[in-house]
């Protein structure tokens, strides 16, 4: 039996809170706050507590869903992000560029309000 723990930072905000990933024959199977961590100072809101549960979920994600005559089909990242360009470019030639609007917040990482901010 390989029974590991593995600090990180949750991924549900921009709190950046601490906490071990409990990793067993390498499957996720819990979670533990970091005592020492200056951000969460050893607490966890319930999404910290069952982080380790979406990365193992047979409903997961893995590869990104283009639609295509009303199916979605998986497709190469490629493809999926040249679409989305597409699409977006798309939508400004027709509509101007005050017809996009992105919601950002505090609830996000900071990566990802950097990205909007960008636009």
């Amino acid at each position: 039996m390989d029974y590991r723990t593995v600090l990180t930072t949750c991924t549900y905000c921009g709190c950046g809170c601490n906490f071990f990933l409990e990793v067993l024959d390498g499957e996720l199977v819990g979670t533990l706050p970091c005592k020492t961590s200056p951000t969460n100072e050893g607490k966890l809101c319930i999404k910290g507590w069952n982080v380790h549960e979406f990365v193992q979920s047979p409903k997961r994600l893995t590869r990104p869903l283009v639609r295509k005559d009303g199916q979605l089909t998986e497709v190469s990242w490629d493809e999926a992000l040249s679409t989305t360009a597409d699409r977006l470019k798309s939508l400004v030639d027709e509509h101007g560029a005050n017809s996009l609007a992105f919601l950002a917040s505090a609830k996000v990482t900071n990566e990802e309000n950097y990205l909007l901010q960008k636009f």
